[in-house]
């Protein structure tokens, strides 16, 4: 650590990544880059307290011409919300466990013991001093923990997330409607069947609708699992990653 005081504090982990922490609630990773040409990536997280045991989190995530060429928005957030799927439920049981035992006593029941564990150690260190080791939440909270919800709940990414993304939520919207236009022409090709007396149309039409309507019924179920898994929930077992 190279500066602690009210405001924030700042360090360093590894020779080219610069921590920045600015109270109350903002984190900024610095990266530097080993040609003095390309510019420094800039990482900035807001982690902001709602109420106990909820945090609104935005990160502004470094893009550039290619990554946007290539990788759709949506795409890249499917990706993110893993990570932050595999952290979500460990950060509750972990905001849990510190509020049994105090806030002057988070060290009996975290253990910290790599150089990876500084930054974590310096927001407790920070926080013990300048807040007393947790937040103030004036007279609208208590400061207790809600039960904690169902994992359903918990991880669920559209009310999260999908609803106020432009992106996640237009390919949310796609996706919906291309499900129901692919239910819809494999309804439409066995009525079609079902309504054609035999001799009207030929066997070669016949057998091709009925493939068509098997393709986009399965293609629908698939769709189906896609949009719930990538977009409504998606369950993380830690025990299986």
């Amino acid at each position: 650590m190279h500066r602690c005081d009210k405001n924030g504090y700042t360090s360093t982990r590894l020779p080219n990544r610069k921590w920045n922490f600015v109270s109350p609630c903002l984190y900024q990773i610095t990266v530097t880059k080993e040609s003095v040409e390309q510019k420094p990536e800039i990482l900035v997280f807001l982690c902001i307290p709602v109420s106990p045991g909820n945090s609104r989190l935005i990160i502004v995530i470094p893009r550039n011409f290619w990554s946007d060429l290539f990788v759709i928005r949506w795409v890249d957030h499917m990706f993110q919300n893993l990570v932050i799927d595999s952290d979500l439920y460990l950060l509750r049981v972990e905001e849990e466990k510190l509020i049994e035992a105090g806030p002057s006593n988070w060290q009996k029941v975290c253990f910290v013991p790599t150089k990876a564990d500084a930054n974590v150690m310096a927001y407790r260190m920070w926080l013990k001093k300048y807040a007393g080791g947790q937040f103030d939440w004036g007279t609208k909270f208590n400061g207790s923990l809600p039960p904690t919800p169902p994992r359903l709940q918990l991880m669920d990414r559209y009310w999260s997330h999908v609803v106020n993304c432009s992106s996640c939520n237009g390919a949310y919207k796609g996706f919906n409607a291309l499900k129901i236009s692919l239910q819809v022409f494999s309804v439409a090709s066995v009525a079609i069947m079902a309504a054609t007396k035999p001799g009207m149309i030929s066997i070669f039409a016949r057998n091709t609708l009925a493939a068509a309507a098997i393709m986009c019924f399965v293609g629908s179920k698939w769709l189906s699992h896609f949009i719930y898994k990538n977009f409504h929930f998606h369950d993380y077992i830690h025990a299986f990653k």
